[in-house]
């Protein structure tokens, strides 16, 4: 599943590791289940600790670092798409922004400004929905979910279920 969302092998079976068995792991532990490189499993844990849905734990009686990630799906979902956004989404639009302002600009056509202001201008606007959305709480989330679907049905013509 990782691999369809832009994210190496090992990071995801590491990040899956640790939420399916629900308990702090070190990593000789994430080495010896998944047959992975110690110099691999420490490369993506620091890449899963930048990204936010790992953290490092400390278990009483052990020096050693421990890690888990929350179990709470709706937890990670806002991790994860607050993370792509900080990294893909708002580097692009300040791109853009730069872009828009450059003045080499002007040389291009109208349409290719219009278009790069359109891409702008939906960009932001996705943005602030999602950071609105990040801070509603999931029972509310699910019901906008659910909405949507019920609109959708009616834009279509099939009616609402």
């Amino acid at each position: 599943m990782g691999s369809r969302w832009g994210v190496n092998r090992t990071m995801s079976q590491i990040h899956a590791l640790l939420f399916v068995t629900g308990r702090p792991m070190n990593a000789d532990e994430l080495c010896e289940q998944l047959g992975v490189a110690r110099s691999n499993v420490s490369t993506s844990l620091r890449e899963l600790q930048g990204w936010g849905p790992v953290k490092v734990v400390h278990l009483l009686g052990d020096r050693r670092d421990h890690f888990e990630t929350s179990g709470d799906v709706w937890e990670l979902l806002r991790v994860i798409v607050r993370g792509r956004k900080q990294r893909e989404f708002d580097p692009t639009i300040q791109a853009l922004r730069d872009c828009l302002t450059h003045p080499e600009l002007g040389r291009e056509s109208p349409v290719t400004r219009q278009r790069i202001n359109e891409t702008l201008v939906l960009m932001e606007t996705t943005s602030v929905w999602v950071d609105e959305m990040l801070r509603l709480p999931p029972e509310t989330l699910v019901r906008i979910m659910k909405l949507g679907a019920k609109i959708q049905g009616l834009l279509r013509g099939k009616g609402s279920s």
